[in-house]
């Protein structure tokens, strides 16, 4: 399995792609990163991507490993990302 690009790296091909400098297209990746946690709450769309949701998860019973004592586990919000239908065929192929 490859590395994982670095922002660096991102910045640098969409700088290349769009005729824009490597400076330019780093602010581009913040904004967008930025935008996308302001908004998360109210469903944040990358279209072809997939999409960031805010999810209520209920509180539950769990177990604590070690010693098998019943723990109480309280209800929380949770960030999800949603893969978008496109993006799983372009990554998977098409079954």
């Amino acid at each position: 399995m490859g590395k994982a690009m670095t922002k660096s790296q991102i910045a640098d091909h969409l700088a290349g792609k769009a005729g824009v400098t490597k400076k330019t297209a780093t602010e581009i990746i913040d904004t967008l990163a930025s935008l996308a946690y302001k908004e998360a709450k109210n469903t944040f769309t990358l279209p072809g991507l997939g999409k960031l949701v805010l999810s209520h998860r209920k509180a539950r019973m769990g177990r604590n490993p070690q010693t098998g004592e019943p723990i109480k586990i309280p209800a929380k919000k949770v960030v999800k990302f949603r893969v978008a239908k496109a993006a799983k065929d372009a990554i998977l192929g098409k079954r």
